[in-house]
């Protein structure tokens, strides 16, 4: 059991290691999108993959070691946290400490990445939002109003004669 909990805590360390990269490069990513900068944007986001696939790895091993956990304690995996962990590591001060301190550092770092990639994704919502924006002032700008400009047999100038299939007069 002790050696799992070990594995426990460096799986979760190494998690919030990569998690810690991750929240830089997203603290990275506000400026750039502020500037919009897309050549640099593509290169945050490549490494963002990067971390974030090894984040994916660590993760699936950590249920492992949950799922080892959760069966010497004959517990359902379902059920069992960190925090259910901790709790039930009496006797054992120095992993129960070491598991615990991992657990909150971890906890600090999400939060922080939460609020982070809120703000990038409030910047990314505006900036889509501003080019939707432009998209609908050129599109407008491109449509000529229709303006009362009728010629002496009461049709408008810019529209076509009845009678003529095409805007071409062959007759001029």
């Amino acid at each position: 059991m002790a050696s799992l909990i070990k594995n426990l805590i460096s799986i979760l360390d190494a998690e919030n290691q990569e998690y810690e990269i991750l929240l830089e490069l997203s603290k990275k990513k506000t400026p750039v999108l502020v500037k919009g900068d897309l050549d640099a944007l593509r290169e945050i986001v490549e490494q963002e993959q990067f971390y974030a696939d090894k984040v994916a790895n660590l993760e699936k091993m950590r249920m492992e070691v949950v799922t080892d956990i959760a069966t010497v304690l004959n517990k359902e995996v379902n059920t069992l946290t960190v925090r259910t962990i901790v709790g039930l590591l009496k006797g054992q001060d120095k992993e129960q400490r070491e598991l615990s301190q991992v657990h909150d550092k971890l906890k600090r770092t999400l939060k922080d990445m939460v609020v982070i990639n809120d703000r990038n994704k409030e910047l990314i919502q505006n900036s889509l939002e501003m080019v939707q924006f432009e998209i609908n002032l050129i599109n407008s700008a491109r449509q000529i109003p229709e303006t009362a400009n009728y010629t002496k047999d009461a049709y408008s100038a810019n529209s076509i004669i009845p009678g003529q299939i095409g805007g071409f007069d062959t007759k001029q």
